[in-house]
Formats: C-alpha cells, structure tokens, sequence
C-alpha cells in the first residue's frame, strides 16, 4: 500500500500524554500513518487537524490531572479547536481517547451522546486506590462501535481460549452515570450497541463492569483499557505461543484501519 493511500492518524502528544510513541507504533504495526503533534502546536493551527483521518488522544497524566483527571486538556480543546473539532466529528472521522484521553472526551461531551447534555463522568475507582493489572474483558461482538469490529477473541485464531485480556492502569476509571438515572441510561446504551467492553470481574466498581463507551456513531471511542500495551503477545507474556504473533489490542487498531480502508 502506497503512503497516499495509509489512513493518516494524529496522535496528540504533550504535557503529561505519555503513551504516545506506544500508540503510534501500534497504529504503524497495522500499516497506518502517524504523526504525533504536541497539544501547544495543534491549538496554534488547528486546521491542519483536515488533514488528518482519525484522531488519538492516548493515555497519561494529561497537565498532571489538575482540576480531575483530563480536565484541563479538555478544556484546552474545547476552547481551542473549537469549530475544526467539530467538523472533524461531523465529516464522520474516528476519535479514539484511552485511559486519561477516555477522561478528556467525556468531559468533553462526546461521550455517550455527543453535543448533548452530560449525564456519564468517570469518578476514583471504588477501592480509592490505583490499579494496576491485566483483566479479561467481554466483547460485545454486537456493537456499533467501529474501533472493535474485529475483536472476535473466540474466533482469533492465536487465542482459541477466547479470553481477551487488555491492561489497565488508572486512579479515576469508574463509570458513573446522572444521579437517578443509571439504570435508563444504561439501558440505552446497551439498546444502541455503545457498550463494547465490560470487564469480567468488576475491579473498579464502574457501573455494569463498564471498561468503554462510544457514541451513537460508534467512532468515537472511549477505553480504559490500553490496547497499545497488547499489541504483540510478548507484552503480556503468555506460554507456549509465538511471542511476536498479534495480541488482543492490535485488533482495535485493525478493527479501525479495517473500517477507513
């Protein structure tokens, strides 16, 4: 494939973002083009944010998390980008936030239902402390969302046991949804195919096992989890397969370069 044809993705760097060289290597492993622009620079221009096709926020300490977590980036970007971000949303262009950039979208206002009232925050983890492990994780093979379209663990080939692990590390990574209407809210979500993933075992106490989140488009994607941390098998050390096969997170990326092409 030529470089005129490779979907273009800008993966926002800077100021406490720290995944993402992962992120763009993950994103190069699947055949895409990256370019990874420092926050500073992209509200100085942000038209060339055109030129692009799909957009990352990666994981980190955006700003060190003054203000909550992904606060103030998003504000940043709310204030900054202003028309061009919204252009980029309605031209039906992918946005995918992990972890801190997952925080940012939602207080944004992407997430779950773009440009309408905010009724989802992600509040401290219930046991009030930083986690740091591998959980299994539940792939809705239903949803709408496009950043998952390949993640079939029981068809995978290189996973026939179907459980599909990603890492997650994070202090603020619980759902939590409008006082008085969780349950509506997440029976709505669960009716459009916005839940791609649920962890299997509740380890942060988000509502319903709830690990990612997207609109009502499935492009813009919200996960707590690091798929760019599973890219190859070697990451996560499983025995007696090819440690440099494909792993569970190289098939969000697939899924979404999948879609554009």
């Amino acid at each position: 494939m030529s470089n005129l044809r490779k979907p273009k993705f800008l993966i926002l760097r800077g100021d406490g973002i720290n995944c993402e060289n992962e992120t763009a290597w993950a994103l190069q492993s699947v055949g895409a083009e990256t370019q990874k622009i420092h926050i500073n620079d992209l509200l100085e221009n942000s038209a060339q944010l055109n030129k692009f096709q799909a957009l990352v926020i990666p994981g980190g300490f955006s700003f060190g998390d003054e203000l909550g977590s992904g606060q103030i980036l998003a504000l940043k970007l709310r204030h900054g980008l202003g028309d061009s971000l919204s252009e980029f949303m309605h031209r039906g262009k992918p946005i995918l936030g992990i972890c801190n950039g997952f925080q940012v979208l939602v207080k944004l206002g992407l997430l779950p239902f773009a440009e309408k009232e905010r009724v989802m925050s992600l509040d401290y983890n219930a046991s009030g402390a930083f986690i740091d492990c591998w959980p299994s994780l539940n792939v809705d093979t239903k949803s709408i969302c496009k950043w998952t379209l390949l993640c079939r663990p029981s068809e995978n080939g290189n996973h026939p046991d179907g459980d599909f692990r990603l890492p997650v590390r994070h202090g603020e990574g619980r759902v939590v949804f409008k006082e008085g209407l969780q349950e509506k809210i997440y029976q709505t979500l669960i009716k459009n195919g916005q839940i791609p993933l649920t962890y299997k075992e509740n380890i942060n106490g988000s509502y319903a096992n709830i690990a990612a989140v997207c609109d009502e488009s499935g492009l813009i994607l919200g996960m707590m989890p690091h798929p760019e941390a599973n890219v190859l098998n070697v990451q996560a050390g499983p025995a007696g397969q090819d440690l440099f096969a494909s792993s569970h997170g190289q098939q969000i990326f697939q899924s979404i370069m999948h879609y554009l092409q």
